[in-house]
């Protein structure tokens, strides 16, 4: 939800933000009436209940003609009075809806465009030289890491059992992750993975991107997409001491995404599933804050890479690729070998105010006033790290080496062996 201060003082901005989004300006005229309605429909209703209170003083005063004069306009007052607040409620809820409709504001840099429009920031690493490489899913299946068939059988398209190794692999990877969030002074948060309508909704994930949300109708409860989503409506209606710096949290859960509008894309293995793990990093931080601390997620993103030796590259997402929360976001894309293309493995989005404006979460500076709080979030570890690492670590007699700083999470194991025939 954006600030309607920034949107009466400097609407150009919002509309120049939607423009680059490719979304609609008149989205912004439309919020500008909305805004100038409820302002209206609040200030009758007040002027109203002013004169609603002042009858109210002189009404034991008076008698005769002037008690029944008074009498009858307290009656018309009254009823004048609750079409009032009927009004000031109808312009909230139009003015929420208008809110709604209008994404964050892009953040200054950000390149236009759409999804192919990013900006490549840095290339790092060397890409593998391998003659003849394997694809994830045959190394998968021959390691007896990775069972799309039976995941098929039992749950359906785009699921899959990890066994073995590939179960090792996985937890390896998170517990990896987990553990350089908390040395970075992350709190580990396990969370809930259904919530709410005003959890899903409060971190934008109700609009555009409601087509991708499991649904549980019966209950009317959400699957998260991401640990983003329970993260930021932890402290919903809150107000937190950022006094000494950011508040981060690292949720591990699993993730479910429909992935409507994706049939035909990265069909085969893992790469595009309806159901992965993820270790999320989600911080709080003053607004001011908000531009530096995304910085930091990203380092530390990269950081992980660095960790599972990956040749990777570093892009500016496009404003038309952004989600509707997010200002900004920098994706970490990891080589894949046998597509001859780089392929996303983390994100890291800087959502400002937006979140927290929708879910009332504030923080109380050392003046004691208080503040919208920025939130911003970020990948550390997920499943899909599996195919890249699969991909780039496999040797030529289909064993897939283990980076160093993964051995330790994996029981020791520097190289992983194939154990189905094929090798």
């Amino acid at each position: 939800m954006i600030d309607l201060r920034l949107l009466r003082e400097d609407p150009d901005t919002v509309r120049a933000s939607q423009r680059l989004r490719g979304d609609s300006v008149d989205a912004v005229d439309d919020l500008l009436r909305a805004d100038e309605s409820r302002r209206s429909a609040v200030a009758s209703f007040e002027a109203l209940r002013a004169e609603q209170k002042q009858l109210g003083k002189l009404m034991p005063k008076a008698a005769g003609d002037e008690k029944a004069a008074l009498l009858a306009r307290t009656k018309d007052l009254s009823a004048a009075v609750k079409a009032a607040e009927a009004a000031v409620n109808e312009a909230e809820t139009a003015l929420r809806n208008a809110q709604f409709a209008i994404a964050n504001v892009v953040q200054e840099g950000a390149p236009g465009g759409g999804e192919d429009d990013y900006v490549v920031l840095r290339e790092v690493g060397e890409r593998p030289a391998l003659d003849s490489p394997r694809d994830h899913l045959e190394l998968g299946e021959r390691l007896g890491a990775i069972d799309t068939e039976r995941g098929a059988k039992v749950s359906g398209a785009r699921f899959y059992y990890l066994t073995g190794v590939g179960a090792l692999l996985q937890l390896g990877l998170l517990q990896m992750g987990l553990w350089q969030a908390v040395e970075a002074g992350f709190t580990p948060v396990i969370p809930p993975v259904l919530v709410k309508p005003e959890s899903m909704e409060g971190t934008g994930f109700l609009g555009s991107h409601a087509a991708e949300v499991y649904h549980l109708p019966a209950d009317d409860l959400y699957l998260v997409g991401t640990s983003e989503v329970p993260l930021a409506a932890y402290h919903k209606d809150e107000i937190l001491n950022l006094n000494a710096g950011p508040l981060r949290y690292a949720g591990w859960s699993s993730c479910f995404r429909r992935e409507a509008g994706s049939y035909g894309k990265d069909t085969r293995g893992i790469i595009r599933v309806h159901q992965f793990d993820k270790v999320e990093m989600f911080s709080y931080c003053p607004a001011e804050q908000a531009a530096e601390e995304h910085l930091r997620l990203l380092a530390w993103e990269e950081e992980m890479l660095g960790k599972l030796e990956l040749a990777y590259r570093v892009i500016d997402v496009a404003a038309g690729d952004l989600g509707s929360s997010a200002a900004r976001k920098f994706d970490c894309e990891a080589w894949l070998p046998t597509q001859n293309r780089f392929m996303e493995v983390t994100s890291t989005s800087n959502c400002t105010t937006f979140q927290a404006r929708r879910l009332n979460t504030r923080h109380r500076d050392a003046d004691g006033k208080t503040h919208i709080a920025a939130t911003l979030n970020g990948t550390l570890a997920t499943t899909r790290m599996m195919v890249a690492l699969l991909e780039q670590h496999q040797q030529a007699d289909g064993s897939v080496r283990v980076p160093k700083a993964l051995q330790p999470f994996v029981g020791g194991r520097d190289v992983l062996e194939p154990v189905k025939a094929g090798a």
